[in-house]
């Protein structure tokens, strides 16, 4: 499924790079844009479907082979070595997400407290973690695969963990925020679909993250997702649950 949803990633910067929109691929197939737009969404193709819109698109399949080779190439995950180092630093660490958020090295310069010199020096650490390339004219490109993640409990996570109290003083009534707490029993099998739905709106911010790089800085302020799913008893509630009971032992049950 992994290298699946990568050729799909794949798939969606050709058509980004041709201005391709789903519309227009609906059009030009014969279908509807909700249908394309639910099939990239739930990566749900059958090879005729994916032959089909790479036809009507002018991509060949050979292309979608060699763009999923170099996606290979790039990094999915840190050490914690290097998120260590990341984090140690908090100008480093600021480098650095203004790096995944593709910020242009004159907007981080506009936006923070840094001299040209001092940033040219940050982006050279970067490259040598391997999270961008550094470029003639102060450019550079970002060198981390669509599946990059940080590490679970790593650092990084930690970091951020250490930083919820900051992100929840807020009353969440604004246009563009929401928090929705919602508790409930569920199977095992009812949780891994949650799970799983969970995963697809994680692509979807990413996704639409990428697509406004574009814009004008000024135009996309950060914006912070936390999805969050776990079995879990609030403190107050644990110290009223009923003491686990363990079966007795029978002469029957320790017979041979």
């Amino acid at each position: 499924m992994a290298n699946a949803d990568a050729v799909i990633d794949v798939l969606k910067a050709e058509l980004k790079a041709r201005r391709l929109t789903y519309a227009e691929v609906a059009r030009r197939i014969d279908m509807s844009e909700a249908s394309i737009k639910r099939m990239f969404s739930e990566r749900n193709f059958t090879l005729a479907r994916l032959d089909e819109i790479c036809t009507a698109a002018g991509v060949e399949f050979s292309e979608l082979m060699r763009g999923f080779d170099r996606e290979q190439h790039l990094i999915a995950q840190l050490t914690e070595e290097q998120e260590r180092e990341i984090v140690d630093d908090p100008r480093l660490f600021l480098a650095a997400f203004c790096a995944l958020n593709q910020l242009s090295f004159d907007d981080i310069l506009a936006t923070y407290a840094l001299t040209a010199a001092e940033l040219v020096g940050l982006l050279a650490r970067l490259d040598r973690i391997g999270i961008v390339e550094l470029l003639p004219n102060n450019r550079y490109r970002l060198r981390i695969a669509r599946t990059f993640a940080w590490l679970p409990n790593g650092p990084i996570q930690n970091a951020f963990k250490s930083a919820a109290g900051d992100f929840f003083d807020s009353g969440f009534a604004a246009d563009d925020e929401l928090m929705i707490l919602l508790n409930g029993r569920l199977s095992r099998a009812g949780a891994a679909a949650l799970i799983e739905r969970l995963k697809r709106v994680a692509r979807e911010f990413s996704e639409r993250h990428i697509e406004d790089a574009h814009l004008p800085a000024a135009q996309r302020p950060p914006m912070s997702l936390l999805l969050a799913c776990r079995p879990w008893h609030p403190q107050f509630m644990q110290a009223l649950l009923q003491p686990v009971s363990r079966p007795t032992l029978t002469s029957r049950s320790i017979r041979r």
